[in-house]
């Protein structure tokens, strides 16, 4: 795959996952203490592959250009 292409496809992962963050924030467990730290565990991993994925886009995408005149 060319950069441009994993850059895209890291995106779509990146949107993928702020997706199961937003549906896990509606979940609604309850009182049931064992399924409210499961989902908060849920939550957590997905914040941190967020930050996975916005790094590694970082380092691929293309460095914005610069208009001399």
């Amino acid at each position: 795959l060319s950069r441009k292409d994993r850059c895209f496809r890291f995106r779509i992962a990146r949107k993928e996952a702020k997706e199961s963050r937003y549906w896990l924030r509606l979940v609604h467990v309850g009182d049931k203490d064992d399924l409210a730290q499961q989902r908060d565990t849920l939550h957590q991993e997905s914040e941190e592959l967020l930050l996975i994925l916005s790094a590694i886009i970082s380092k691929l995408a293309p460095p914005p250009a610069s208009f001399e005149h």
